[in-house]
């Protein structure tokens, strides 16, 4: 069994079925025999977007994920303060990346993301 955390564009494409999730990333994300994660931080990366208009996600992620067997993983103190050791980077400010890196060094799991950006932060990224 494998474990990972979905960045939120991952999560977004594998609940659309949109064909720019990579392969190894749907066949690491379907099985239910693997477990899998979504950041408290990407669903509320998603409800900001959808509330600017800057992403149309007409279902409620938090139910479509729990449908497809993808696990909410709640961001805790530890994780906050997690950040601490994150390098600050001039070209990567994202505040949900950064949240969903010390999600995943705390809780020893990959991130599935075609964002490179994470290599950035020691996260080990599957895409």
């Amino acid at each position: 069994m494998k474990e990972a955390l979905l960045d939120t564009h991952a999560l977004i494409w594998f609940l659309e079925d949109d064909r720019r999730l990579s392969p190894l990333a749907r066949e690491l994300i379907e099985p239910l025999a693997n477990r899998m994660f979504v950041s408290s931080a990407s669903i509320w990366e998603m409800a900001i977007k959808v509330a600017s208009g800057r992403l149309d996600f007409t279902d409620d992620p938090i139910s479509a994920s729990e449908r497809e067997g993808v696990e909410t993983l709640a961001i805790t103190a530890e994780h906050a303060w997690a950040n601490r050791s994150l390098p600050v980077r001039r070209d990567h400010k994202d505040p949900f990346d950064r949240m969903i890196a010390a999600q995943a060094l705390c809780e020893e799991i990959p991130v599935i993301s075609a964002d490179s950006s994470f290599d950035g932060y020691g996260v080990q990224r599957i895409w």
